[in-house]
């Protein structure tokens, strides 16, 4: 692959590994090589192609025989909410958002490590550290910011968020354990919509929805939606 200035992009498969989202041995990851400096024009365009950020890494699941993880986008200007969204949006309105640089603090981590330790103690996240906090969530070339949620002074969710040229990326979200009633995680997403509207951005990149994979239903709860499949943007309405 060339850039936009022709310049050649090498890449770097992965051997194979367990899948973090169904049942088999044999995944792999494409990674763009981690020494090419990462311009805003590039992270578009391979956003754009389907691939994501960790941390200052850019990838694809690039697995044999198996093309289970789709990417998926909003157009937010058509984006209307469904019944129960609004009601999530009502029943939230004691919350108070504030936009914050994306930087390590201890109240940003705590935060993390709870969840981490409640929610996905099964999954290769756990246990939660201070580096992996940094090197998961945080990109020296990035511009990134979180979309934070408050009660009062207490934090209850941190939407960890990438500004790119044609729209908002929803890297990671993370959120208080203890609070399903208010359904932070389909909140903050309704969050990043409105930001990226304020922001006249047309699009929010949702990362990867997997059909078969009960955790990431969520994301074509959103219509109308858009999925990569056969190098295009396909619409799902």
């Amino acid at each position: 692959m060339q850039d936009d200035h022709r310049e050649q992009i090498q890449f770097f498969l992965t051997p194979p590994h367990p899948c973090s989202y169904l049942s088999r041995n044999d995944a792999q990851t494409l990674f763009v090589d981690p020494r090419r400096i990462v311009s805003s024009n590039l992270y578009q365009t391979l956003t754009d192609r389907g691939f994501r950020r960790s941390g200052s890494h850019l990838y694809q699941p690039r697995c044999n025989n198996c093309t289970a993880c789709i990417a998926t986008r909003i157009p937010v200007a058509e984006f209307k909410p469904r019944r129960t969204q609004r009601r999530i949006v009502k029943a939230n309105q004691d919350l108070r958002l504030e936009i914050e640089d994306a930087r390590f603090s201890r109240r940003h981590y705590d935060l993390y490590a709870r969840y981490i330790s409640l929610r996905h103690a099964d999954g290769d996240m756990y246990p939660a550290s201070e580096d992996q906090f940094r090197s998961f969530l945080l990109s020296p070339w990035s511009a990134s910011f979180f979309i934070c949620l408050y009660e009062g002074k207490r934090l209850l969710s941190v939407a960890v968020t990438d500004q790119q040229l044609s729209g908002l990326s929803a890297i990671y979200t993370f959120f208080e354990p203890s609070e399903d009633r208010r359904s932070l995680g389909v909140l903050s997403i309704l969050q990043q919509i409105e930001v990226c509207r304020s922001l006249d951005l047309p699009y929010l990149y949702l990362g990867y929805w997997v059909k078969d994979c009960a955790k990431m239903a969520y994301k074509t709860d959103f219509r109308p939606a858009e999925l990569y499949q056969n190098n295009q943007w396909k619409r799902l309405d």
